[in-house]
């Protein structure tokens, strides 16, 4: 077709093919072994040929769903939100419980899926997905239910999600270089923080900062940073719903 009428360039603005025979592949046996693999071996494990290798299955078979990796990594975003807890409408009142909850249930996901961090700007179009627009769809509902109207419901989504992926992004990065250290969380903290002090001699705050963080228990600290952080975005979007009301 003429390029000014191609479709816009992603595996869910176009028709999945129709065939009368039952293909040997489904689509969703290529988006569950893609994502064991990426899971077990990060995205830069991934190729198709690698993915044909696991599934036992010639390129042909695999380029009947997806026309390339990019394609397919679209498909394993959209699944890995398909884990994320969508918040319950119905309660108008406890519009911030709920959000919270999908909140902490997107950080869970993403730090389940750390690899997901560093594809998220490739692939711009995965918001095209069943799984992520139905997020999207229900979020917007609470929030319009707790009053805001669509337009600040939007601002208020996007500056939720935009928090929990900037925070679950640093955090992904972090566990993902210890994974390849073999330490643990625990054990890394404690070994930086001498090197973290020294180098904050001639910054007296920092210097302290440090200092009170020794012999603290560091996963319970992200879990409480997570948090507090998480109430402040709300309390700011809470503001500007009543100064709009």
């Amino acid at each position: 077709m003429p390029a000014d009428e191609q479709q816009v360039p992603s595996v869910w603005a176009r028709p999945r093919p129709q065939r009368r025979d039952q293909p040997a592949l489904s689509r969703q046996q290529i988006v569950s072994t893609a994502l064991q693999l990426l899971d077990a071996e990060g995205v830069d494990a991934l190729s198709m040929r690698k993915l044909g290798t696991r599934l036992n299955a010639g390129a042909t078979s695999m380029y009947t769903h997806v026309a390339n990796k990019d394609e397919l990594l679209e498909l394993v975003v959209d699944e890995v939100y398909g884990e994320v807890e969508v918040p319950a409408t119905g309660d108008p009142g406890g519009w911030r419980t709920a959000i919270t909850g999908c909140a902490h249930s997107l950080r869970a996901t993403i730090l389940r899926h750390p690899w997901i961090v560093s594809v998220l700007g490739e692939t711009g179009l995965a918001y095209l997905g069943p799984n992520v627009t139905r997020l999207m769809e229900e979020m917007l509902a609470v929030f319009e239910e707790g009053g805001f109207g669509l337009q600040e419901a939007d601002q208020a989504m996007n500056t939720v999600v935009a928090y929990v992926v900037g925070i679950s992004t640093s955090e992904a990065a972090t566990l993902t270089a210890l994974g390849r250290s073999g330490q643990s969380e625990q054990e890394w903290t404690e070994r930086l923080l001498p090197a973290a002090e020294e180098a904050a001699r001639d910054h007296p705050r920092l210097r302290r900062l440090y200092a009170g963080q020794r012999g603290r228990r560091v996963r319970e600290d992200r879990d409480d940073g997570f948090r507090v952080g998480l109430e402040c975005v709300l309390e700011g979007v809470t503001s500007r719903l009543r100064s709009s009301s």
